[in-house]
């Protein structure tokens, strides 16, 4: 019974590889300091007229804080990719009058967008979506409010997550670097090459939430340990 209640305890371990309570925690923090940041500043900022904030920064603060070394949490795609949509999901809104259509248009485009300009952010396609619910038309008066808040709100949480980050233990914007202070792969792990890696990762046919430099620096570092763990044997 004991074993049973272990087991099924399991589906409440966090899948995300790396995750650490400590990380969390400082995630959390983050969040709070940068949602609180970006709320208080553009309540300062615009009048009672506006918005003071879009939804889809909660969710770009979830990457910038709890993942910050995902390509999906980094500066650009962050600004870019909520900014971009938003003017999509805009454009979609003035042509499309059927608010269903119009926000399975406006998310695609989005998408494409996003992909295309290299800023994929998720909350991308929430900053569409809410373009189309909120009944933003092209060339209305309110539009230009909503991009107005989105960039603004996009670019002071890049800023605070970059200031909080010079304190957090994390780089950001993030950098694939070697580990200071630890011991590098003997020569002939350096055996593994970047082109082996893009070969390996359209065998796989799949998107990972990881850039290929942190990927062959990962790789790098489990060789190590398994040529340390060989050697103990």
């Amino acid at each position: 019974m004991v074993r049973a209640i272990l087991n099924t305890g399991r589906i409440f371990v966090p899948l995300l590889a790396g995750a650490s309570l400590r990380d969390r925690v400082i995630a959390s923090i983050g969040a709070l300091i940068g949602i609180g940041f970006v709320g208080l500043t553009c309540v300062a900022l615009f009048p009672s007229t506006m918005p003071w904030i879009v939804a889809p920064m909660g969710a770009s603060a979830v990457l910038l804080f709890a993942v910050p070394a995902s390509p999906l949490a980094q500066p650009w795609s962050i600004a870019g990719g909520n900014v971009i949509s938003a003017i999509v999901g805009s454009i979609v809104a003035w042509i499309f009058a059927d608010p269903a259509i119009a926000a399975a248009v406006a998310v695609s485009l989005a998408i494409l967008a996003m992909s295309l300009l290299r800023c994929l952010h998720p909350p991308g396609g929430a900053a569409a979506l809410s373009a189309v619910l909120g009944g933003y038309a092209l060339f209305s008066a309110y539009v230009t409010d909503f991009l107005l808040v989105v960039f603004v709100n996009s670019l002071l949480m890049v800023a605070i997550g970059w200031v909080f980050h010079r304190f957090s233990g994390h780089s950001y914007p993030h950098r694939a670097k070697p580990i200071e202070g630890k011991p590098l792969p003997p020569a002939s792990a350096f055996g593994l090459l970047m082109g082996d890696i893009d070969q390996a990762l359209d065998d796989l046919g799949e998107t990972f939430d990881i850039s290929r430099e942190d990927l062959a620096l990962l790789l790098e570092r489990a060789e190590l340990h398994a040529a340390e763990r060989s050697g103990k044997a």
